[in-house]
């Protein structure tokens, strides 16, 4: 039997590039050869996104895009997997008839097994309850020469934030043993990773559900003794649990970089509490005054929605003058989607899509602005860069990251420099700000 070729294509955040990764690793390990290129595979699996409107639209396109491929007769098979096919999974199998099946958030390591149904004949579903979490035995294929990883401490979400369905999807909030991924972390490192970005759907809850007591504090410094890793960089760390003990383990561990991803989502309380989201303004603004007193070199990111139901021009005008008040260095801006089966769809006052998209853009400018006046700071600085990629086009120019910027989601550094060495990190003297990119010399 000749040996078949599967292509994944993966679509929205990162947790769901960690499961794309472990599903390559089972697809490999049972003797199948990835390939990058959809059109050479036997086999394609769209790993989807369904968070928000754009999300599942593109999801939709994309599983269309492979099923016209399949049509051709590139491919053979075509498989769905992620939040969209645990969401959706009926409509999906009844709609497309190119699907020849769908592994939903809570089984998507039943990948090989859903290949071999499908290629007896079956048209099979897997979309149980997800309660799955993988361990560092599970097998993960990453990409080769990677200097940054993901690390998926903990999965689903116990919050009930009323425009979010992510419980619906991923399940309830269950969290990896230290552990588990402190031997992750270490397994990084001998491969080469010299940068790892803990993720979770709120990461600032880790280790409740398994010690009784949150434990992110106490996971960052156990990572931060692990020979080899350089960089340990947190995302989406609610501001209703950032407590004294993670502040300080900012300022005092040196792996960890001053660099806090704060998913604030609006400045507004009866905003906030229509969303029902931990915090208040005030403790807002007292929170980000602390961490910034603690680690004076921290950059923060944040993301906010705007066009929330009830959401006024006044309301509006305030989370701008918010947003310049505090002076952010990243700001992520999305449109509140009024998503099926999330309590906010059923809200009074929906906003217009029109003054949704007005404001959205007006506060992108706002956001910009302040970025890049906090950017100029660097000027002058001799900062830490990772260097991620050798330019093709000019000898002596190389792509890399400081500990202020997270991988594709922030801005990078254009490095002058000679012979240096991908995945190494590197002094720069930062000469140049652009608006959101940096230029130096490797010293």
């Amino acid at each position: 039997m000749t040996v078949q070729r599967v292509s994944i294509v993966t679509l929205g955040c990162e947790k769901n590039l960690v499961d794309s990764e472990v599903m390559s690793g089972l697809i490999e390990k049972k003797g199948y050869v990835m390939t990058e290129d959809p059109e050479e595979a036997d086999v394609v699996i769209v790993n989807t996104c369904a968070f928000i409107d754009v999300a599942k639209q593109e999801s939709v396109d994309t599983i269309l895009q492979m099923a016209d491929i399949k049509v051709k007769g590139s491919s053979k098979k075509l498989l769905v997997a992620g939040c969209m096919a645990q969401r959706y999974a009926d409509q999906l199998l009844e709609e497309i008839p190119e699907i020849d099946g769908v592994v939903g958030t809570g089984e998507f390591t039943r990948i090989t097994e859903l290949m071999e149904r499908v290629e007896s004949g079956e048209r099979p579903k897997f979309v149980g309850n997800p309660v799955y979490i993988y361990d560092e035995l599970t097998p993960r294929k990453l990409p080769e020469h990677l200097s940054s990883a993901y690390v998926k401490i903990a999965e689903g979400c116990d919050h009930q934030c009323t425009f979010c369905v992510i419980p619906r999807m991923r399940g309830k909030f269950r969290s990896r043993p230290i552990e588990s991924i402190v031997r992750e972390a270490e397994e990084l490192s001998r491969k080469g990773v010299r940068e790892i970005n803990l993720i979770a759907q709120d990461t600032t809850q880790y280790g409740y559900d398994l010690y009784g007591k949150r434990r992110l504090a106490d996971l960052l410094r156990a990572l931060n003794e692990v020979e080899g890793i350089e960089w340990i960089r947190l995302h989406y760390a609610y501001p209703g649990y950032f407590t004294d003990e993670l502040i300080a383990a900012f300022r005092d561990l040196p792996k960890v970089v001053k660099y806090i991803d704060l998913p604030l989502q609006h400045s507004e309380d009866h905003l906030l509490r229509s969303m029902q989201r931990p915090g208040h303004q005030a403790h807002i603004r007292k929170l980000i005054a602390k961490i910034r007193e603690e680690v004076p070199d921290v950059v923060i990111r944040t993301s906010i929605i705007v066009g929330f139901p009830g959401e006024t021009d006044e309301d509006f005008e305030n989370l701008k003058q918010f947003v310049r008040d505090l002076a952010f260095d990243h700001v992520g801006v999305f449109t509140y989607s009024a998503e099926e089966e999330a309590p906010s769809s059923l809200f009074a006052d929906q906003v217009e899509s029109e003054i949704k998209e007005r404001r959205a853009n007006e506060l992108m400018e706002v956001a910009r602005v302040v970025a890049s006046k906090r950017l100029e700071r660097h000027i002058g600085q001799v900062v830490r860069v990772l260097i991620e990629e050798k330019s093709e086009e000019y000898e002596g120019q190389y792509v890399g990251r400081t500990p202020f910027d997270a991988h594709e989601i922030d801005g990078v550094v254009h490095v002058i420099g000679n012979n240096l060495t991908v995945g190494s990190i590197v002094p720069v003297h930062i000469t140049h700000s652009l608006e959101f990119d940096l230029v130096g010399e490797a010293i």
